[in-house]
């Protein structure tokens, strides 16, 4: 009896042990794991494994082709699937008001201090508790001298019959209709509706000249010679870079501004794992492992990002720091517009856009 009440002791025990290490409380478990939406292809797999190898928290990826898909994640109660989303700068606004994001402790994020000055305390957020920004992006134009058919030095010259099915075009209402705004000598953020549709009509007239629209890899219709000019973002015309060589593709020197973006890391609200998501922010803002990661992706994929981690860019060398898609002609980096949150108009652009693609069909 006595030999049989230790057994069972014993059993007692090890079903508790393994019933603790089941629901969370061995080492591993523990860590839990952590769910990202954002761009494909837009961050090292090594260093999302150096942060699994370092915290042992799992990080599960989904990915997006807009960034209207992140804003609709987040405002769809993204929080249920997400611990972290990536939408773009235009977008935060309505997304702090409208009280769609957790604040995020900064007692948990100690390298926010590694940011560029302009990059902390912005408008739309003075005291960081809503977005850290991750890189930022030039949307600009690019040709191939050899084979595209006309000059380019604004954004009306996209419009020559000429250009028919040439043009790699990224996507999506915020990226395009922008450039129409200001092709037409309007504001790129007007939320006057007769501008907009204006912009609407320009549109109609670029839509012909588009090879195919694609926010992700734009770039490869350029590589593969399927189109002669790209209105890409500037690491996708670094991976063109890299690929077709350094010469064999030109930045326009634009009379136009061009669109400067950031896409932000927010935490959605109800998100499950938020201490794991302030551990990965924190991870991401450290100047050597930021500098990892923009080291992998240009030896890995051939893409140069701008940054607004100062402490990680200093550390970069001269192939970064010279690479032809951010060492652009002053004239273009000067020259920039940021988005900026449209209100109610936003409902007019995503009428227009609506009847756009439906043409494009």
């Amino acid at each position: 009896m006595k030999l049989l009440k230790k057994f069972i002791s014993v059993a007692v025990i090890g079903i508790m042990v393994f019933s603790l290490a089941a629901c969370g409380g061995g080492e591993d478990n523990a860590a839990g794991e952590l769910n990202v939406y954002m761009w494909s292809d837009y961050m090292s797999p090594d260093l999302v494994d150096k942060f699994t190898e370092e915290t042992g928290i799992k990080v599960n990826f989904s990915y997006m082709s807009t960034s209207e898909e992140a804003a609709a994640k987040i405002t769809g109660g993204g929080g249920d699937e997400y611990d972290l989303v990536m939408p773009c700068d235009a977008d935060m606004t309505a997304l702090i008001e409208g009280g769609y994001l957790e604040e995020i402790n900064l007692e948990n994020v100690p390298n926010l201090e590694n940011l560029g000055d302009i990059y902390k305390y912005r408008d739309f957020d003075p005291e960081n508790k809503y977005a850290i920004p991750y890189l930022m992006n030039y949307v600009y134009v690019v040709y191939n001298p050899e084979t595209c058919p006309v000059t380019i030095d604004e954004y009306a010259d996209l419009l020559d019959p000429a250009l028919k099915g040439q043009i790699a075009s990224v996507t999506g209402p915020r990226n395009l209709f922008p450039i129409a705004l200001v092709s037409l000598g309007y504001d790129p953020n007007s939320t006057n509706d007769d501008e907009i549709a204006e912009a609407y009509e320009w549109l109609q007239k670029y839509v012909p000249n588009v090879a195919g629209f694609d926010s992700d890899s734009a770039e490869t219709m350029l590589i593969n010679g399927a189109a002669s000019v790209g209105f890409l973002f500037d690491g996708q015309a670094s991976k063109a870079f890299s690929e077709m060589g350094d010469d064999a593709l030109v930045v326009a020197e634009l009379k136009d501004a061009v669109q400067l973006g950031v896409d932000e890391l927010v935490i959605p609200k109800g998100a499950k794992n938020k201490e794991n998501a302030e551990k990965f922010l924190n991870f991401l803002l450290d100047a050597d492992n930021m500098a990892m990661n923009l080291q992998n992706m240009m030896e890995t994929d051939g893409q140069a990002y701008a940054c607004p981690n100062d402490a990680a860019v200093a550390l970069m060398g001269d192939d970064y720091k010279n690479a032809p898609a951010l060492a652009i002609p002053e004239s273009v980096k000067s020259n920039y517009f940021l988005q900026m949150d449209t209100g109610e108009a936003a409902k007019t652009y995503d009428k227009y856009w609506t009847m756009l693609m439906s043409e494009e069909q």
